[in-house]
C-alpha cells in the first residue's frame, strides 16, 4: 500500500514538471495570463510558465495573412462600382506592446476581420464617392495609396499593418459597360479616320512634290537642252559665215565674182528643196527679179552674220 501511494506522487510529480513546459511554434508569439490578466509574452522555443498559475491566452500569429473582398462602391454621378480586391495584412512587430493589442483588442478573430474589410470598404467608398464614372478606371493606384494612407494608422493601434493592397478587377453594371464599349469603338474608329486622313495628306503630298520635283526637272532639262539647240544653232551660223567669208576673200584674190557663192547657195537650195520635200509644195520666184532679191537678201544676211 505504501509502495502505491509513493508511486502516485511519483506520477503527480512528473505531471507537474511536464505542465511546467510549453513549446511555441515558429511564427506564433504565446500570449501568458495569470489569474486571466496579462502577464507575459513567449517567444517561438521551449519555454517556462508556472503550472496551475499561468495560463496560455492565445497564441498569436506573426505570419503575413490575406482577405479578398468583394463590395460595391458608388460615384459622384451615381454610378455603380463593383470591386474585387485582396488585403495583405500582417503583426506591425513583435514587441511585447504590440502583440498585447494583438491579443487582446477584439474579443475574436471574426471581429477583427469583419473591422478590417469594413474599414477597407469605408476608405474605398469614400475615395470613389469623389469620382466621377469615367474616371475610377484610371485612378486605380490612387484608389490603394489613399486607402494605405488611411488605415495604416487605424491597423497599428491594433497592432497590424497593410503590406499590399490589391484591386483586381473593377466592373460596372452592365448598361454602364455597354456605353463604355460604344465609347471605346467610337474612339477607335475617330482614331483611325484621323491616321487614315492623315496618311492620304501625306500621300497626296508625296506625290504633289513628286510631280513638281518632276516638272522641275523636266522645266531644267528642257532650259539645257534649249540653250544648247541655240548655242548649236549660232556655231553653225559662225562656221557658215566663217565658210563664206573664207571663200569671198578667196574668190577676190582669183579676181572671180562673189555672186557665185551667192548663185550656188540658191541653186542647192532648190535642190535640197526637190530632193527632200517629201511631197511638200514650196512656192519659189523663178523670175530673174525674185532671183535678184533673194540674192540680195542672202548678201544682206552673210554681211549681218560677219559683223556679229
Amino acid at each position: 500500500m505504501e509502495i502505491l501511494k509513493d508511486f502516485w506522487w511519483i506520477i503527480l510529480l512528473v505531471f507537474v514538471l511536464l505542465s511546467c513546459f510549453v513549446t511555441i511554434n515558429q511564427g506564433l508569439i504565446g500570449v501568458v495570463t495569470m489569474f486571466g490578466k496579462y502577464q507575459r509574452i513567449m517567444r517561438p522555443g521551449l519555454n517556462f510558465k508556472i503550472p496551475f498559475l499561468e495560463q496560455i491566452y492565445k497564441k498569436v500569429s506573426i505570419q503575413n495573412r490575406s482577405v479578398e473582398l468583394e463590395f460595391q462602391a458608388v460615384t459622384v454621378d451615381q454610378a455603380n462600382v463593383y470591386f474585387k480586391s485582396m488585403i495583405l495584412f500582417s503583426v506591425m512587430n513583435v514587441d511585447e506592446e504590440t502583440i498585447k493589442n494583438v491579443a487582446f483588442k477584439f474579443i475574436s478573430e471574426k471581429d477583427l476581420m469583419q473591422a478590417l474589410i469594413r474599414t477597407v470598404e469605408g476608405s474605398i467608398r469614400a475615395f470613389v464617392s469623389t469620382k466621377k464614372q469615367a474616371e475610377v478606371l484610371n485612378v486605380r493606384r490612387d484608389i490603394v495609396l489613399n486607402v494605405k494612407e488611411q488605415i495604416d494608422q487605424t491597423l497599428e493601434g491594433w497592432g497590424y499593418h497593410v503590406q499590399d493592397l490589391q484591386i483586381n478587377d473593377i466592373t460596372f453594371d452592365e448598361a454602364i459597360m455597354t456605353s463604355m464599349s460604344k465609347v471605346v469603338a467610337s474612339n477607335n474608329l475617330k482614331a483611325a479616320a484621323e491616321n487614315e486622313g492623315q496618311a492620304l495628306l501625306i500621300t497626296k503630298t508625296k506625290a504633289a512634290e513628286a510631280e513638281g520635283n518632276a516638272i522641275k526637272i523636266a522645266a531644267e532639262a528642257e532650259r539645257q537642252a534649249a540653250q544648247l539647240r541655240g548655242q548649236g544653232v549660232a556655231l553653225f551660223r559662225e562656221e557658215v559665215a566663217r565658210g563664206m567669208s573664207q571663200a569671198a576673200n578667196e574668190m577676190k584674190q582669183a579676181n572671180l565674182d562673189t555672186n557665185v557663192i551667192l548663185f550656188s547657195m540658191w541653186v542647192e537650195a532648190i535642190k535640197n528643196f526637190a530632193e527632200y520635200g517629201k511631197g511638200n509644195v514650196i512656192f519659189l520666184d523663178g523670175g530673174s527679179d525674185g532671183m535678184e532679191k533673194t540674192m540680195k537678201q542672202i548678201m544682206a544676211m552673210t554681211q549681218l552674220e560677219a559683223k556679229k
